[in-house]
């Protein structure tokens, strides 16, 4: 079958109903029941490879939608699409009144779906789907004269258009527009030793939109050697959308009662965050890359009171990303045409629970998988990543996870011969 045929069946896969699995794949902790849930980061699983870089990295083959300005770099006849799955299983453990609690929990699936084509000579564009944030946990604990029970699932996924063009030399600009949409729930549930049961549930609706706006610059210090610049900012803006919590007698099975909705707007709103990266690229065949990621929530609106009455705050978040890639020979066997690469990040992240902030630490290894006779890349990886919070620990969770990857580089805008 035809690369072509391929990727329109993926096409028509994704309009039919791909975009209500965005985002979902390998969250499970505890950790994402604050705040929005767990953020990503528009990391390709090749960007993933190499610990998550790519404010700098501009390449006519890779879609990079984490930095807009690099999709001018694309060739002007060609068509790319780029689709990533993932596996993680994840260890947690915690120490409760002097005992050792551990527990183990795998997950996967789909985790987005990019597109990048040529507008004229200068000029390119992207657009496809990407998680923001996901939801995914389940945990219960005794309580006086019964139990309880917290569940949360969901995801915020953008759907995002981007365009770039190169304005000068090797100077990109470029911008991506976004339209974030989805909800999560977090459910808490109460059982009582007399028999009754009732579950709260609070529904974070968003329907809004951001951008996303890239330079990236580019220049050579000697014939083989290149530092490229990047740098990407996101604008401050308030969510759009409900928080609605209801109640529900589970024993009853009566209808739910909505207890609270608040409107989003004025009350819940998402940090401005800054990305600066620099890169490194030697005889086009090793790049090296270092990021950096600010993002100021602790100045954002946010009510934290869950429904049992736990508070929760944001912090600021940053995060420090380092990685590369390398291939022996451009024209080489095929073990010499691979493209190696690894990578680590550290991350202090926006959540802040009894006063304790969550950080998280990874590495990550993989390979560019070169499909003979053309140009398609196939992207695997293993990642490893530690998530706790500090000082006090609460729950220290590792995960490993495998990514999947697939680049389709196709010549679509080759003029046809006539012969």
């Amino acid at each position: 079958m035809k690369i072509s045929k391929i990727l329109s069946a993926l096409i028509a896969l994704q309009l039919s109903g791909t975009l209500a699995v965005i985002a979902q794949n390998g969250t499970m902790t505890p950790y994402s029941r604050y705040g929005y849930g767990i953020l990503k980061d528009n990391a390709t699983a090749a960007q993933r490879n190499m610990g998550g870089v790519g404010y700098a990295m501009s390449s006519g083959r890779q879609i990079n939608v984490m930095n807009p300005a690099s999709y001018a770099a694309i060739d002007s006849l060609t068509f790319l699409f780029d689709m990533g799955i993932d596996f993680t299983t994840m260890w947690q453990n915690e120490t409760v009144d002097g005992n050792k609690l551990s527990d183990k929990q795998s997950g996967g699936g789909l985790d987005y779906i990019t597109m990048q084509f040529p507008i004229g000579k200068f000029m390119g564009a992207s657009f496809g789907i990407l998680p923001y944030s996901s939801v995914g946990y389940s945990f219960g604990s005794e309580i006086e004269n019964g139990a309880t029970s917290r569940q949360g699932t969901g995801s915020i996924n953008q759907l995002y258009l981007g365009l770039a063009g190169r304005i000068y030399k090797d100077l990109s600009v470029g911008v991506n527009v976004a339209y974030l949409f989805g909800s999560t729930f977090n459910d808490s549930y109460a059982y009582t030793s007399s028999g009754s049961s009732t579950l709260f549930e609070r529904e974070f609706e968003v329907r809004d939109w951001r951008m996303d706006i890239g330079v990236q610059y580019g220049f050579n210090i000697s014939r083989k050697n290149r530092i490229n610049l990047g740098v990407v900012y996101s604008p401050k803006k308030d969510f759009n959308g409900h928080a609605i919590t209801y109640a529900y007698d589970m024993a009853q099975e009566t209808a739910p009662v909505e207890t609270d909705n608040v409107r989003l707007r004025d009350n819940f709103s998402m940090a401005e965050s800054w990305g600066a990266g620099i890169g490194w690229e030697w005889d086009k065949r090793l790049y090296a890359e270092v990021d950096f990621t600010y993002q100021p929530w602790s100045k954002t609106k946010y009510q934290g009171v869950m429904q049992d009455g736990s508070d929760s705050q944001l912090d600021d978040r940053y995060k420090f990303a380092a990685g590369l890639k390398f291939i022996p020979k451009l024209r080489g066997s095929y073990l010499q045409r691979i493209e190696y690469r690894a990578g680590g990040f550290y991350n202090h992240d926006y959540l802040r629970i009894l006063g304790n902030n969550v950080r998280e630490y990874g590495a990550s290894i993989g390979f560019g998988l070169p499909v003979p006779s053309l140009k398609t890349i196939i992207s695997l990886g293993l990642e490893w990543s530690h998530r706790q919070a500090t000082p006090d620990p609460l729950i220290k969770e590792n995960y490993l996870s495998i990514t999947l990857g697939m680049n389709i580089n196709e010549l679509w805008f080759r003029p046809s011969k006539i012969y």
